[in-house]
């Protein structure tokens, strides 16, 4: 009686261990997804363009396609990369992080430019005009899921960086928590912003009360203010996001530490003025002037990208360049 009283208690105990481990886990993996959200807004903005001018029953299926790529780009690729990394070659993790974040503040500074002197996106254009619908899904669904593989490691390696856990394993299970988490968040809630408008329309022309189709006709209206302005807050999240990475990392890297030092105080010194909401205040102020320096550090970095890092990159793949 006494050994089966022991074995109880063991199993209690391993129990609690476990019950303790996942809360730990929960907890860390809600950290990291918090601390990566700036990239994951600009990830849910970004997709529902790869399902224009598809036929509205190819929207869900597509959406899917690229959903699954994302989780094998996060899952089966970047996090043991990222693990292997991690254990043998931590001082690669800052670097990483400040190419990716050099990365973000490029795209957020590129829609910029793009929103101040708007152009024609005729390669879009000729590709629907020419190409085999289904043939086009395939490159659509290519490029959507090499897009998210650079969106994916970045939001994988912040998410690293945040964790903190003296097991390796709930590293791991935390990384992929995260990653997971992440992938159904956003594919979730672009497969809900993609199909709002049939929605509404099937209600506007449907629905049994005024109030439905007058709810019906409103979310037709809505969408693309609703897409405006996710794009809107997607750029401004990868240059506060990409900001933020990159003088971080100059500052723990000790390469040029006033920057991040400035932008603390003078966030600091605005929090203590206003004498309510500090919090807020200070993260705000702090928001924006990191979203300041990687909009500056964009727009020096485009002309490097689109003259020479891509020609070279395509001379030396053979791969169209994109367009831009």
């Amino acid at each position: 009686m006494s050994g089966l009283l022991a074995l109880l208690d063991d199993v209690a105990a391993i129990a609690k261990l476990a019950a303790a481990s996942v809360d730990d886990i929960a907890a860390a993996a809600a950290k990291a997804g918090a601390k990566a959200a700036g990239v994951v807004i600009d990830d849910a903005a970004v997709t529902p363009k790869y399902v224009q001018g598809f036929e509205a029953k190819r929207e869900l299926p597509i959406i899917w396609r690229i959903a699954r790529g994302s989780m094998k780009n996060k899952l089966l690729f970047l996090l043991p990369a990222l693990l292997a990394l991690d254990q043998f070659l931590p001082v690669a993790i800052t670097p990483l992080l400040m190419l990716g974040g050099a990365y973000l503040c490029f795209e957020g500074a590129e829609k910029v430019v793009h929103a101040l002197a708007p152009h024609a996106d005729e390669t879009v254009k000729a590709d629907f005009d020419t190409k085999d619908p289904a043939h086009l899904e395939e490159e659509k669904v290519a490029g959507a899921i090499k897009t998210d593989f650079i969106l994916s490691a970045e939001i994988m390696t912040i998410a690293l960086a945040t964790i903190e856990s003296p097991s390796f394993w709930m590293q791991a299970i935390t990384l992929a928590v995260v990653g997971a988490m992440i992938t159904i968040v956003v594919y979730g809630a672009v497969a809900l912003i993609v199909k709002m408008d049939d929605v509404g329309l099937h209600l506007a022309a449907t629905g049994r009360t005024g109030a439905g189709r007058a709810l019906g006709r409103g979310l037709v209206l809505a969408m693309p203010k609703l897409m405006a302005f996710l794009s809107v807050v997607g750029t401004a999240a990868m240059l506060w996001v990409g900001g933020n990475i990159v003088l971080h990392g100059l500052e723990v890297t000790h390469l040029w530490a006033w920057p991040y030092d400035m932008i603390q105080d003078i966030a600091t010194q605005a929090s203590r003025a206003v004498g309510t909401a500090q919090g807020f205040v200070e993260w705000a102020v702090t928001a924006a002037l990191d979203g300041v320096f990687g909009l500056i550090l964009g727009a020096m970095l485009i002309p490097v990208a689109t003259k020479v890092i891509m020609p070279a990159y395509a001379a030396l793949t053979g791969a169209k360049p994109p367009a831009r």
